[in-house]
């Protein structure tokens, strides 16, 4: 992809990756834990490169398929960790405060069953 390409958006992209205008100002869920997200993103992503790795080798497609579940479990131990915080932080956060928690339950509900479908 080029720089060109990268920094074209569609209007659906942008609606979709569009932020809850309460997180404007930068303050994730996660925000406390984003460097220890980074180094674990970066293990799955040495995992990934790993796969790569062993198919280019031929290596018997038991032993691949052994790792790809390996990095399917880190990423999903990956997303739980990121939905508790996300519920700690964010859907607290509505409750607490008189925001639309509803809101905040549904958008949550929602990854959930994104998460269920993988």
């Amino acid at each position: 992809m080029t720089t060109t390409e990268a920094n074209q958006v569609t209007p659906q992209a942008a609606v979709d990756s569009a932020e809850p205008a309460d997180h404007a100002h930068g303050m994730h869920g996660y925000h406390k834990q984003k460097d220890e997200h980074l180094k674990r993103l970066r293990r799955i992503e040495g995992q990934i490169r790993g796969l790569q790795r062993m198919v280019d080798e031929d290596v018997y497609c038991i032993d691949i398929l052994t790792q790809v579940s390996a990095s399917t479990k880190a990423l999903q131990s990956f997303a739980l960790q990121l939905l508790e915080e996300h519920l700690r932080h964010c859907v607290a956060d509505a409750a607490a405060h008189g925001g639309d928690l509803d809101a905040k339950v549904e958008e949550a509900t929602k990854a959930i069953g994104r998460m269920l479908r993988t």
